[in-house]
């Protein structure tokens, strides 16, 4: 059975090995294992999860089965966003990102997914947004199906750095 509850500064290590194993699922077939590995060492180090954690802003949640193994992440950001491409596309202020949905990939299938967009999607609404968006790469096919089934209508899209590459990113944007 899985659990959904906020990242604990006891969760870094797992968390940083997890995100290490999860981010290259979602990138596209471009993208090489350097950029991939850099991305992971600066935007989803240990120390980045660890100042995620006491930013304000931010809610991390975890999905943990019954020995507490992570089985998958989110991150949700309160806020205006920095892109001027993504607020030129957004209807729904005031808003929340999702920055981070990702499972390991041996617990695909099993609703780890859902339950933690449901986690998500509440901590959302108990900060007041209205909306919800992500950025999603545009050959991420499963992902956007996954996206588009909880409710998320593509409104626009965003380049994405990953390592030295330029990734385009599809906008998708839900209601609250």
């Amino acid at each position: 059975m899985t659990t959904v509850r906020r990242a604990r500064l006891d969760d870094l290590a797992a968390l940083a090995d997890l995100a290490a194993v999860t981010f290259p699922l979602a990138c596209p077939p471009g993208s090489t294992p350097e950029d991939q590995r850099a991305f992971v060492e600066t935007v989803l180090s240990h120390t980045a999860f660890e100042g995620y954690l006491a930013d304000g802003r931010r809610t991390v949640l975890v999905a943990h089965d019954e020995a507490g193994t992570l089985e998958g992440y989110t991150m949700l950001v309160a806020g205006m966003p920095a892109d001027s491409d993504v607020r030129s596309a957004l209807s729904l202020w005031p808003t929340a990102e999702l920055s981070k949905c990702y499972v390991h990939p041996d617990r695909h299938g099993r609703g780890v997914a859902d339950a933690l967009m449901t986690a998500t999607l509440a901590d959302a609404r108990g900060r007041h947004a209205l909306g919800c968006w992500l950025g999603v790469n545009q050959l991420n096919a499963r992902a956007q199906r996954f996206y588009e089934r909880h409710g998320f209508l593509r409104v626009g899209t965003k380049h994405f750095r990953v390592g030295s590459r330029i990734e385009d990113d599809f906008v998708l944007e839900r209601a609250l």
